[in-house]
């Protein structure tokens, strides 16, 4: 182990990002793999949004108590132990964190097995007795995986704290193996249950595949309930658990309200968010968690300057990658969704209501992705009061919306109030960050994003132009007419782009390329 824990520079960031990234790509790879299995074997049926509320407990149980403490307390905490005068507490610290949370995650599995039937009517009222039933036992078969889901996060925590992405992002990618495995050898014996149990094998693969790379830690399992780092932890985390709880709650009131609009609803929903959280995943996600450390140790250091330096170059990085993407999903969405769900089970009803869905959810993506690096930067001031004051803002806001439009609207409505919830937050946030650590004016934030917008406007326009000559063409039907609009329209997009980003002379776009051919050449 180096004697200390590198800041990350621009291309440090962006190579930390690469490998978030990669195991990004393979795990949202897989995860269409998944859906593209669930959407042929069962299409957008009754009981895939049976199953689609139970295995969203365990998600919103580690959202809660795992998911934002990772970023919000567990990251900064262990980066200082990491990066100061108390390295050779850190595995001490790891290991009482981790302690906790096995023996915690095992009771909550206990209480997830005696009461699912009470959790379930609470997130799903709107069924009927049958896919209640469905929805209970699904539960029931998930509920272990939310001990492994706990200690898994843990151990990304520890392992991101000490700048090792490499593990925890092939762990992300072997996750939906599960499914994509179980559910085709097991549906026959098991119907819809097969998905559950698919989850269960996914979970426990993670965990596993994670824990060689704690090797050199120092890690000291231990059940020190009064380790000072969970008594700082638990400081940071309150405020954001709190927020949370309201968060949870708005998810809970989002499937009640879905379940009440068409047995279908949910199963639409899901299969646009996957579409949505893909670049969600590839772009804002990896290069948050890869700035984090590095904010984290700049904000104890005291270096404000390099803070915000490195906050911009983060932010610089998500417009210069999500407008691009967002752009290219409002125009080849449909042949995407016809492509990748339509078959078997899933009809192009199904695909008409998803795309519906997909659009709708597009108009809060770009906020979306910028809210990742600002919750972050706060994080790593160790400031969680602000984001989870302006989430249960947010989470008001999204209600206020659905209550309102649900009613003319159904299913749709939902969508634009989380769009709304998203846009409200990110602005929010903006002002917040702009009282607490400064302008990021002058550090190229506005300069890299109208750029990009407008790079991004002319590839949707010729994006338009080749699908649409495609269609009219008339080259092929089926599978393989998709195939060729998405390949076709996809490769003009990136061409069109980063033409447009050259002649306009973007930093990041060499930064990126530059990237790319080190990683092709195996650098």
């Amino acid at each position: 182990m180096a004697a200390e824990q590198p800041l990350l520079p621009q291309s440090g960031l962006a190579r930390s990002a690469g490998i978030l990234a990669l195991g990004n790509v393979a795990s949202r790879a897989l995860g269409l793999a998944r859906e593209i299995v669930i959407s042929h074997l069962f299409g957008a049926s009754g009981l895939v949004s049976a199953f689609r509320v139970a295995s969203i407990v365990p998600t919103m149980l580690y959202a809660l108590l795992i998911g934002g403490l990772l970023s919000a307390a567990l990251v900064p905490v262990l980066s200082e132990y990491a990066g100061g005068r108390q390295k050779q507490g850190s595995g001490r610290a790891a290991g009482a964190i981790l302690g906790l949370v096995a023996v915690g995650g095992a009771l909550i599995v206990l209480l997830l097995e005696l009461f699912a039937p009470q959790v379930i009517w609470l997130m799903g009222s709107g069924f009927d007795d049958s896919l209640r039933a469905v929805a209970v036992r699904s539960l029931r078969i998930l509920a272990p995986a939310v001990w492994c889901f706990f200690c898994s996060g843990i151990v990304t925590g520890i392992l991101y704290a000490r700048h090792r992405f490499t593990y925890p992002a092939l762990a992300a990618a072997a996750f939906n193996l599960g499914i994509v495995v179980a559910a085709p050898l097991l549906v026959g014996r098991l119907d819809i249950y097969s998905l559950a149990v698919g989850v269960l094998l996914g979970s426990i693969v993670q965990l596993a595949l994670q824990l060689p790379g704690l090797r050199g830690s120092g890690l000291r399992l231990s059940l020190d309930w009064r380790h000072p780092a969970l008594a700082r932890m638990a400081q940071l985390y309150l405020p954001i658990a709190l927020g949370l709880i309201v968060t949870q709650v708005q998810i809970a009131v989002d499937r009640n309200l879905a379940s009440g609009t068409g047995e279908n609803s949910i199963a639409w929903m899901q299969n646009a968010t996957t579409l949505i959280q893909f670049p969600l995943g590839l772009v804002a996600v990896a290069i948050s968690l890869a700035a984090l450390p590095s904010l984290s140790q700049l904000s104890a250091a005291g270096d404000w300057d390099g803070y915000r330096r490195t906050l911009a170059r983060g932010l610089r990085l998500v417009l210069v990658l999500i407008l691009p993407a967002a752009v290219g999903l409002w125009v080849l969405g449909e042949p995407l969704i016809r492509l990748i769900f339509e078959h078997g089970a899933f009809g192009p009803a199904d695909t008409l209501w998803t795309t519906r869905a997909l659009l709708l959810y597009l108009l809060g993506l770009v906020f979306a992705a910028i809210d990742w690096p600002l919750n972050y930067a706060f994080y790593a001031r160790q400031d969680t009061r602000t984001p989870a004051f302006v989430g249960v803002f947010s989470v008001g806001l999204y209600l206020a919306v659905a209550l309102l439009l649900v009613g003319r609207l159904g299913m749709l409505g939902l969508v634009l109030a989380d769009s709304a919830k998203q846009v409200g937050h990110a602005l929010v946030m903006l002002v917040f960050l702009r009282r607490r650590v400064g302008s990021l004016a002058g550090y190229g934030v506005a300069t890299a994003g109208a750029r990009a917008a407008l790079a991004a406007v002319i590839m949707g326009g010729g994006v338009w132009l080749a699908r649409g000559a495609l269609e009219r063409g008339g080259i092929a039907e089926g599978a393989l007419a998709e195939t060729t609009v998405v390949a076709v329209g996809g490769a003009v997009g990136i061409i069109l782009y980063f033409s447009v980003l050259a002649v306009l002379r973007l930093e990041e776009a060499g930064i990126l390329s530059a990237e790319v051919v080190r990683r092709l050449r195996g650098g």
